[in-house]
């Protein structure tokens, strides 16, 4: 599946296809571990906890204090209640992952460029 800006999407139904796929488990126990996994989080989340995954990241929630806003068709002022939004914070081996697969791939893309580039100049 591609998102608006044409970038792979990971689904819960790809998560659940991975699981089945590492496991050998049947899709129903499969689904039932992803959606345990995700259960699991939003109930920390709900009851303010923390969840730290070594080598992942983490999660928490952040207060957002309440404000005036406007109604974009009226233009009326509206009294917008504090809330809770969760937060992600990626851990540093996350981050590190992530920037040498770009840089990896920005290599080959690179590297693909200048062989065509150089098969176009000897024609």
């Amino acid at each position: 599946m591609r998102t608006m800006t044409n970038q792979p999407t990971l689904t819960k139904a790809d998560l659940i296809e991975e699981v089945l796929k590492v496991t050998e488990l049947p899709r129903k126990e499969s689904e039932i571990i992803v959606e345990t996994v995700f259960e699991s989080i939003i109930e920390a989340l709900q009851k303010g906890d923390k969840i730290e995954i070594r080598g992942f990241g983490s999660f928490r929630t952040r207060q957002r204090r309440g404000r005036v806003g406007r109604n974009p068709k009226t233009g009326a002022k509206v009294t917008v209640p504090p809330k809770k939004i969760p937060f992600f914070k990626p851990s540093k081996e996350l981050k590190d992952f992530v920037n040498s697969a770009e840089a990896a791939a920005m290599t080959a893309a690179a590297e693909a460029a200048a062989a065509s580039s150089a098969e176009a100049a000897k024609s």
